[in-house]
């Protein structure tokens, strides 16, 4: 038992796997809130694309010796008001207008750094992620668009449900659907750069898609979803530190790893007793 307990602790005596911890925290709470309504809505893909989107800004920040998170953090936001009014001014689908923008910026963000000869671990951390190289400065800023987020949501709850339910409908009540609409897309691009050091671009919108997909499997209702979803995230995050610490295997794959191996349990689960529960309306 002893040693047991030490193989658990053991871990979490160092500094560097605390502040990992409780970035993953974080990651977990913006991606369970926004991650519902993106599961909902239908745009998965947006998460991605938005991602990917962010190598633009991440490289011309690091080009131009600023804070490659403030880069990243514009080139999102840019992206996902870009893509929004794309599809509210044309006949182009969000799925096309995401690829627009999700391959031209990712691509200026290769040709920047194709311009590079020296090494930049900078920039490949943004990439892969560096959830062990996690400072204290990064966990403040963290926090700071999670506080802008998860406020933004509790202070318009009842119109982004209704809006994520039926724009139509919330337009006919009253609801500036189109705002909203924007401001989705926006929160993803914050969600994004919240969990960009953590896990990085490549593997973002995992996190921010398979836990509340998966929490879609086992409630209806959307509290009941980001709750379900935030437990998920959390585990699997201290299972993929775990992993890394005891196995040495890299930490990001390892946590999303563990977020499709909840899925695919609940999955076979939850098909043995019947299709999925439908989500229903918010109380």
């Amino acid at each position: 038992m002893a040693d047991l307990v030490s193989w658990l602790l053991e871990p979490f005596e160092y500094a560097f796997m605390q502040r990992a911890l409780m970035s993953l925290v974080i990651v977990s709470v913006v991606g369970s809130v926004v991650g519902t309504f993106v599961v909902h809505k239908g745009l998965a893909a947006s998460g991605s694309g938005l991602a990917h989107a962010t190598l633009a800004g991440v490289a011309i920040a690091f080009v131009n010796g600023v804070s490659i998170a403030l880069g990243a953090l514009v080139a999102a936001v840019a992206s996902g008001v870009g893509i929004g009014y794309v599809r509210s001014n044309s006949r182009v689908s969000y799925d096309t207008a995401i690829a627009i923008f999700y391959v031209s910026a990712f691509s200026l963000g290769i040709l920047i750094i194709s311009r590079r000869s020296s090494y930049t671990p900078d920039l490949i951390s943004f990439v892969f992620g560096d959830i062990l190289g996690v400072s204290r400065a990064d966990l403040v800023g963290e926090l700071i668009l999670a506080v802008v987020v998860v406020g933004f949501v509790l202070a318009f709850y009842r119109e982004m449900v209704m809006v994520a339910y039926d724009p139509a409908m919330a337009a006919a009540a009253g609801v500036r659907a189109w705002f909203f609409e924007y401001a989705l897309l926006v929160l993803i691009a914050l969600a994004v750069v919240v969990a960009l050091q953590a896990i990085g671009i490549v593997l973002v919108s995992a996190m921010l898609i398979i836990p509340p997909a998966t929490a879609s499997l086992l409630a209806r209702r959307i509290p009941q979803i980001i709750a379900i979803s935030f437990v998920l995230s959390v585990g699997a995050s201290i299972l993929g530190l775990y992993a890394s610490f005891h196995a040495d295997v890299a930490a990001s794959p390892a946590i999303v790893l563990g977020s499709t191996l909840a899925f695919a349990v609940t999955l076979a689960a939850t098909s043995r007793r019947g299709a999925r529960l439908p989500v229903g309306a918010a109380e």
